[in-house]
């Protein structure tokens, strides 16, 4: 078991890498990080990888790089996140099943500390791998962009990030999912003239006025993409609507907001183009926007990893910081374990047999 380095908290909590996998899980999730408070379980981390001897480590803030520095032809990032959501009765962690069959449950199992286990197991076991390595833990991924850890990185010091390829290690089903879809973020907004709800002919109501744009979004039927070979199903949707001030009011104002999940195939000016084409007639206003990314899978060390760790790839339905990798030009995939679906759920959990794919998939790969 790795002891704290010098100088850690006395009640630092010590992470076996090289010991069972479901207990290294259950000893991260019982480290509390949710977003904004990541420096305990970056500690704990960065004192476990300290005595490995092929890994040079450089932190920054509350994200850790441990890197080999072999001269290879090739350099791949293996990446996570140590934040969670908060925390909603769901730690410490509960273990269920035996063998093979457990499940760790609790914040975090799935999104995406199992990934983070998964991380730190192959950082421990490789200490010649074929291709160097730059194993990244950064904080603030569940929160506001521009708090993202790997998104400052990106922007102040993209060096750190450079490689020829990235796995992410979000949750997947332990299978490939290539790149990920764009997110767009618009507000239609409609007017209409106060009364007292009980003279409702006085005035002209706001709520009753997005009628017309509700049936529009009901009636669309979203487009399949074909992506390099993967199919991206988009969708345009209305997911919140606020309108109204009080009971006896007929509201003067109503905003509906849509999202919009676009294939990578678009860049931000034709997902917004799409999207006024679709509501034209209404007043639409962009809030918000996120490109994809494309599955990079054509290229040579992304069809040998797809190759060795299964030979088939899933388009990623959702956004991760696979983007922030395909916007440096870096193709990247998410490969981790754990149901996306369970992410931020209060049952939220992890298999074992999940754990022991997606880490013995990367050292069949890399080793």
């Amino acid at each position: 078991m790795a002891a704290p380095a010098t100088g850690a908290a006395p009640d630092l909590p010590a992470l076996d890498l090289t010991g069972d996998l479901t207990d290294l899980l259950v000893a991260l999730v019982d480290i509390e990080s949710v977003s904004g408070d990541e420096g305990r379980v970056t500690d704990a981390i960065e004192a476990a990888l300290r005595p490995l001897a092929h890994l040079e480590l450089e932190r920054d803030g509350d994200v850790l790089f441990a890197r080999t520095q072999l001269g290879r032809a090739e350099r791949v990032v293996l990446a996570g996140h140590t934040d969670t959501v908060p925390i909603a009765g769901n730690v410490p962690a509960v273990v269920t099943g035996e063998g093979d069959e457990r499940v760790v449950h609790g914040r975090g199992a799935c999104d995406m500390k199992g990934g983070v286990a998964v991380q730190l197991a192959v950082a421990a076991a490789l200490t010649a791998p074929s291709r160097d390595l730059t194993f990244i833990f950064y904080d603030h991924e569940e929160v506001e962009a521009e708090l993202n850890g790997l998104n400052r990185i990106a922007r102040e010091r993209p060096e750190l990030l450079e490689a020829t390829f990235a796995v992410l290690g979000e949750p997947s089903n332990a299978r490939v999912e290539g790149g990920c879809q764009g997110t767009m973020r618009a507000e239609v907004t409609f007017t209409g003239v106060a009364a007292h709800s009980a003279r409702s002919w006085m005035g002209r109501n706001a709520v009753h006025a997005a009628g017309p744009l509700l049936e529009r979004l009901s009636g669309h039927t979203s487009a399949e993409v074909e992506v390099e070979g993967l199919v991206y199903r988009e969708g345009l949707n209305a997911v919140r609507i606020s309108g109204g001030i009080a009971g006896n009011v007929i509201p003067d104002r109503c905003v509906v907001e849509v999202n919009y999940r676009f294939a990578p195939d678009k860049d931000a000016a034709a997902a917004e183009a799409y999207v006024r084409e679709v509501l034209h007639g209404f007043d639409v206003t962009i809030t918000d926007v996120a490109v994809g990314a494309r599955p990079g899978l054509d290229r040579p060390v992304a069809a040998d990893f797809v190759a060795a760790v299964g030979g088939e790839a899933w388009p990623k339905f959702g956004w991760t910081d696979v983007a922030r990798f395909s916007s440096l030009g870096i193709p990247a995939v998410n490969f981790g374990p754990g149901n996306p679906s369970k992410a931020h759920a209060d049952d939220e959990f992890c298999p074992t047999a999940d754990l022991h794919t997606c880490r013995d998939a990367l050292l069949r790969w890399l080793g």
